[in-house]
């Protein structure tokens, strides 16, 4: 792929999951902003954006080939986000309450920081809880009747406001684990603190991992592909 300033960053990362690490190495969000050329990118954050190409072209590390997302039909790529990463979310959301609240117990005092935290990761277990409901009920069951041929104009025709929201929402998760990341030093447990303290903030960066490739596949590849679909079959 030929990366200059004028690239969009979701389609780099789309093209190759493993360059997310040099965005996140730059500093630069890749999932909910990834729509932005790394020119954008790097002015909003007072970024070298010949830096950043060079890391790019000098190629992603790691042995392992990125598994190609964009090939797949859109109702398994539906499929795929909603049995691997929803479940994730959904069970990860019941192990992490109850570690966030016993270190907010055990530390809070000397780290008050924590009790932010983990009003911070309540107000996106509830969020999300509710976003991934929307999407299972409003978006992935047009994309699958897409694919199948049978979709009514009326659902193609609110397909576009439905994923608006879900991106803004995405955004919302974003902006609240960045402050998640900056008020726990980036997940790194103090020198007072416990070993469950470490399991938890752990836990939280696993979390955290995981919700940006989720929200790449859906904002740089599923809700693209799934509109300009319905654009083929009707105008919106």
């Amino acid at each position: 792929m030929n990366i200059t300033k004028d690239t969009i960053i979701g389609d780099i990362v789309a093209n190759d999951y493993r360059a997310a690490a040099v965005f996140k190495e730059s500093g630069i969000d890749f999932c909910c902003h990834g729509n932005r050329t790394i020119q954008e990118a790097c002015n909003e954050d007072n970024i070298d954006a010949d830096k950043v190409i060079e890391l790019l072209v000098a190629g992603p590390q790691g042995s392992t080939a990125a598994v190609d997302y964009r090939t797949w039909p859109l109702d398994l790529l539906a499929d795929y986000i909603e049995k691997k990463h929803h479940r994730y979310v959904r069970a990860k959301i019941q192990e992490i309450q109850p570690y966030l609240s016993k270190i907010c117990r055990v530390h809070g005092d000397r780290h008050p920081e924590l009790w932010e935290i983990n009003d911070l990761f309540n107000e996106s277990a509830e969020e999300l809880t509710i976003h991934m409901e929307k999407e299972e009920d409003r978006v992935f069951p047009i994309v699958r009747k897409m694919m199948e041929g049978n979709v009514a104009n009326a659902d193609l025709e609110n397909l576009q406001a439905s994923i608006e929201e879900m991106m803004s929402e995405h955004d919302n998760e974003g902006e609240r684990f960045r402050k998640i990341s900056a008020l726990s030093n980036h997940f790194t447990t103090p020198a007072d603190g416990c070993n469950t303290y470490k399991v938890t903030l752990n836990l939280l960066h696993e979390f955290e991992e995981d919700l940006h490739l989720h929200i790449h596949l859906e904002n740089n590849i599923l809700f693209p592909k799934a509109l300009d679909g319905a654009k083929s079959i009707v105008t919106i």
